[in-house]
């Protein structure tokens, strides 16, 4: 089934490819973005899985970096984080 076609004096919806929604991101969570780029990244957002994703994702650690919990680590963990990721760069050389 096609999309309706708009009647002559109504404008056709704006079509945003999703590297530009992307972009948006921040700003439409925000709350800053203008009327009509905020309703054509909803319109993306309403069809677009891994769009929809990206922001559930953004929206998360938003959440998460906002949480002023502090966590302990595990007893030797930033050793091991160390040791690792020195092992990892050893191993691409």
């Amino acid at each position: 089934m096609l999309p309706p076609v708009p009647h002559a004096d109504e404008a056709a919806p704006m079509v945003i490819e999703c590297k530009h929604v992307w972009n948006y991101i921040s700003e439409y969570l925000d709350g800053t973005l203008s009327e009509a780029t905020r309703d054509t990244v909803q319109r993306n957002l309403e069809h677009c899985e891994i769009c929809s994703a990206i922001l559930d994702s953004t929206r998360n650690i938003i959440i998460l970096t906002a949480d002023d919990r502090v966590f302990e680590l595990p007893v030797g963990f930033g050793e091991r984080l160390h040791a690792r990721i020195d092992s990892e760069l050893t191993s691409t050389k």
